[in-house]
Parts: C-alpha cells; structure tokens; sequence
C-alpha cells in the first residue's frame, strides 16, 4: 500500500512538474514530454485501481488466516466449473478438503506476473516454482487472497485480491449456498462478499 501512494504521487508529481516545464519552454519540448504525459496519466490510474483491490484484502485478512498449500491444480484455459473465463488456480473446500474449488483471476489488473508462473506445458519450471508452496487466506466459495512465497516461504507477496463473481454481482446465477453453514456465510459477508440470494445473516 505504502509503495503504491508513493507510486501515485510520483507519477502525479512527475506529470505536474513536466507540465510546468513544458509551459517556459519552446513549444517542440511538449513532444518530448508527450510519451512521459501518456504514459504517467495511464499509471496513475492504475494506481488509483489499486486501492480499492487493497481494502478488499485487507478485509479477507481480517477475517482469515493465512494457509500454506503446495500442489494444487492451476491453468489458463477455461475450467469447467468455474464461474468466469481466466486464469485459474483450485483451492480446497473449507468443508470437504479433498475437494476443490476453482478460483479465477476476474480482474486482469496486475495478473500479468501471475499468468507467466501459472502459464502453461511450455512454462519454465523455475517460474512455477515460484508458486511453491502457495499462500491463502479466504473460502474459494466465495473471496479469497492468493500470494506467493517470499524466499523460504518465510512471508507472502505478490498478494492478489480473487473472488467468485456469484458473491458480488446480482446477475451472475448464484451457486448452491445451502449446504453452506451460516457460520460459513458470514464469515464471508465480514469478508466483504455481499451473497444476495444466501440464507438470513445468523444471530
């Protein structure tokens, strides 16, 4: 968070100082700035994205802790019971352990370096070692943090913000929630997921 509001203000504050450059200046050294006024509008929006992407987290971990798993299944191809198209990576059930749950990548903000180590047959094994073990904080069933490990899995990074689209958005069909424990249900709603159509809060 910290290095993303230095980011923002360091972009902003290049494209203000620049600008103010460009005004005493002949007119041609506009052009030159012109790459720096593209490109630093376009990075200081990607850093206002960020923000509310970092508040989600750190609502999941608030609510859960983090989890340190090794081997799970991950592709880029569409998986069959996932409710998007994307990358993908499948976590256990909190409920029933030998079964998972595909989480998928819905937002494509800062999934580039995530998509390379996932990748495919042809992906280095060094870079998918880099997902080894993986760290979770979340219910696949519905939001969830993924990181990497930092060396020796001392510590996560790379955090990445994934949830189920049927826990946020009304339109998207609502997966089968019945079987889910209200404890389950608003633990997930403390989380930040909305569940529109799931059974009444607990008391």
């Amino acid at each position: 968070m910290a290095m993303n509001a230095l980011g923002l203000v360091g972009w902003i504050g290049g494209w203000i100082a620049l600008l103010g450059v460009s005004t005493y200046t002949p007119n041609w050294v506009v052009w030159i700035f012109m790459p720096y006024f593209l490109y630093g509008a376009y990075r200081a929006v990607i850093q206002v994205r960020y923000f509310p992407l970092a508040f989600h987290m750190l609502r999941v971990l608030r609510t859960y802790p983090w989890q340190l798993l090794s081997g799970l299944s991950r592709g880029l191809d569409q998986h069959p019971d996932a409710e998007n198209d994307g990358i993908w990576i499948e976590l256990p059930n909190p409920d029933e352990r030998s079964k998972a749950i595909p989480l998928v990548f819905v937002k494509h903000h800062r999934a580039y370096w995530w998509m390379k180590r996932i990748g495919g047959p042809r992906t280095e094994p060094a870079l998918k070692a880099q997902l080894e073990p993986l760290w979770f904080a979340g219910d696949p069933r519905f939001v969830g943090v993924v990181a990497a490990s930092a060396r020796g899995a001392a510590a996560p990074r790379r955090l990445h913000f994934l949830y189920q689209p049927s826990a946020f958005y009304k339109a998207v069909a609502r997966r089968h929630w019945e079987d889910v424990s209200p404890v389950h249900l608003d633990r997930a709603r403390r989380a930040g997921a909305l569940l529109f159509d799931a059974v009444p809060r607990s008391r």
